[in-house]
């Protein structure tokens, strides 16, 4: 499996870069978020996803690792193949992305072209409680990542001490955060000591 390529930036394009390493040159597809954030660069770091098929092997590259991840979690998705995924991923930054599948707004994910009501439903029912995993992925955004993760570490720390085994915590605050990604880590605890 590849992990990520390190080269100079051949060529750019909104939909594909050319990485050379190594004397070769490597077609990569990109994001519009990845294509913006080697707009100033010569050289780059992009971590890879790779897919083979009969016909093709197709490089995806991305500036982060949490888009990385958070594409793989889309393609997860019956339904979102991996050109929808980075149409998805072009229409909105990772940390959108990942608000709009935490709090359940299906008409976020609508909008994007080739996303119907139900791949939009299914995308938020399948992924809601994973996205927490892609926030704490961040390299560099606190928002409501650092909330997000604050508020459940809180949590989970809080009733760990009140002596609730930490396996079990961490799925129930998982899952009440993912069920209500507005609640303060008091409320989450409230809600776990009803359910542990």
């Amino acid at each position: 499996m590849y992990e990520y390529i390190k080269g100079r930036i051949a060529e750019l394009t909104p939909t594909y870069a050319v990485i050379e390493a190594g004397g070769i040159g490597y077609m990569l597809q990109i994001s519009l978020q990845t294509f913006t954030a080697l707009g100033s660069l010569t050289e780059t770091t992009l971590y890879i996803h790779h897919i083979q098929r009969e016909d093709a092997q197709i490089f995806f590259g991305f500036h982060q690792q949490k888009e990385r991840e958070l594409f793989r979690l889309l393609i997860s998705v019956s339904g979102i193949g991996a050109n929808t995924a980075r149409i998805m991923l072009s229409s909105y930054g990772v940390e959108d992305m990942v608000q709009i599948i935490a709090t359940g707004n299906v008409g976020a994910l609508k909008s994007v072209k080739g996303i119907g009501a139900k791949t939009a439903e299914r995308a938020i029912v399948d992924l809601k409680n994973k996205v927490l995993n892609v926030a704490a992925i961040s390299e560099s955004a606190p928002g409501i990542f650092a909330e997000m993760t604050e508020n459940i570490e809180e949590a989970v720390s809080a009733l760990t001490i009140l002596g609730y085994p930490k396996s079990a915590c961490e799925k129930i605050v998982k899952s009440i955060y993912g069920e209500n990604p507005s609640l303060t880590a008091e409320a989450i605890i409230r809600q776990a000591l009803t359910q542990l």
